[in-house]
């Protein structure tokens, strides 16, 4: 961490995995699946791991989906890899869940703390009603709001972050190098923002510094660089209260 955090006036962040904690809500919302085929054989991490797989690739097929519908595919998919038997009514329900998915308990404190040095924005990769929902929890109002469903594609496609960017100048007058990316997923959020040279934070939510628990974010071939680390968003928080402020 050898820059000044306050350099940056804008935070950028990934919602679901850094402040929403969507592994939690996958796998309560996978439950009624695994209840109705007696699928004791599929733990948490088995079950999070097929999800990253199967709708990293229908995020990939289906680019122009909302997500909702996305989440129904991703079901009957995951039902099918593991020879369940699901249901129109069990699908709908998956699809539906995100605003059911919980907030990390430390987002919504840490959010307002800095809220106090920062223009705050979110990129994320649902859709705008969904987010919408899950904001009840984040306790902030943001500064702007992209979403997929404004984009027409899902993170890690790069046009997600040129259209980031481009909004960001247009909207908030806000430039690159004033911009720091904020997120846990290293295939959704930090291969692409290093490659748009963006400064970038890593909320470690996993801990995957030290482990090799990824959880419902596919895997990458080689972890991209970060300009800071955290391991949660209440780290983040007081270390930007206590940091250096030139």
């Amino acid at each position: 961490m050898d820059q000044n955090i306050h350099q940056f006036t804008t935070l950028t962040f990934d919602c679901y995995g850094t402040l929403i904690d969507w592994e939690s809500g996958i796998w309560d919302a996978l439950q009624p699946l695994l209840m109705a085929s007696n699928a004791s054989q599929i733990d948490r991490k088995t079950g999070l791991e097929a999800f990253a797989r199967i709708e990293t690739a229908q995020e990939a097929d289906t680019p122009d989906m909302v997500y909702p519908e996305l989440l129904i595919q991703v079901h009957r998919n995951f039902a099918k890899q593991f020879e369940l038997n699901t249901q129109p009514v069990l699908d709908r329900a998956f699809g539906a869940s995100v605003p059911h998915w919980p907030a990390f308990p430390d987002t919504a404190d840490a959010l307002r703390t800095l809220k106090k040095h920062f223009n705050l924005v979110i990129l994320s990769n649902v859709n705008r009603d969904g987010f919408a929902a899950s904001n009840q929890k984040l306790g902030v109002e943001f500064d702007a709001i992209y979403t997929a469903e404004d984009i027409g594609s899902y993170k890690p496609d790069p046009e997600n972050f040129s259209y980031m960017l481009k909004h960001l100048q247009s909207d908030l007058g806000v430039t690159q190098e004033k911009i720091l990316h904020t997120a846990q997923s290293l295939h959704h959020d930090h291969v692409q923002a290093k490659k748009f040279d963006l400064a970038n934070a890593w909320v470690d939510r996993q801990n995957l510094k030290n482990s090799d628990s990824w959880g419902a974010t596919a895997r990458v071939d080689a972890r991209p660089a970060f300009d800071f680390y955290f391991t949660s968003m209440k780290e983040m928080a007081e270390y930007c209260e206590g940091g250096a402020k030139d």
